[in-house]
């Protein structure tokens, strides 16, 4: 069986953040139906949006997308990814390549409240320990993708009620 060519360089979505943001949720890479929706989180079996939506109690999935990120942004919570952009034939984080990362150092000057990161998977956690030496609390959370089946909805939902603890 042959391995799909690589895409040609991809590049991911500017943050969702402003000066009130105290916590930034941080992906590794927005997955295909992402980037041809320029939206967050857009595959509908992404479980990132129902997650979200107990730890700040808020129907966040009957939002339209504008909407749901001024919610985010109204509850200090910010939005983006790890990688700038990569190569990648397909979704998975395991066929990323040639990856840059954001340029994370203009975050104190963007997000003077920032306190907390949070990342969403192992593969945006390799960062955590960048952000906890530059201050920030971090958690690293289990990832919300439909590709991450090794634990249930619930016992997600038990890690990611604590977002904004």
């Amino acid at each position: 069986m042959t391995k799909p060519p690589l895409q040609m360089a991809l590049t991911g979505l500017p943050p969702v953040i402003d000066q009130a943001t105290r916590i930034l949720i941080l992906g590794s890479f927005p997955g295909t139906a992402s980037l041809q929706a320029q939206q967050y989180y857009a595959h509908p079996r992404n479980q990132f949006w129902a997650l979200l939506s107990a730890a700040i109690r808020t129907d966040l999935p009957a939002l339209d997308y504008p909407q749901r990120l001024a919610c985010l942004l109204q509850n200090g919570i910010g939005l983006w990814d790890v990688i700038a952009g990569c190569r990648r034939a397909g979704s998975l984080d395991s066929a990323i390549r040639d990856a840059r990362a954001n340029p994370f150092e203009w975050l104190r000057q963007q997000c003077p409240a920032l306190q907390r990161v949070c990342f969403n998977g192992k593969t945006s956690g390799k960062f955590a320990p960048q952000f906890a030496s530059a201050g920030y609390a971090t958690v690293v959370l289990p990832s919300s993708s439909p590709a991450n089946a090794q634990l249930s909805f619930a016992q997600k939902l038990v890690l990611w009620q604590g977002v904004t603890r």
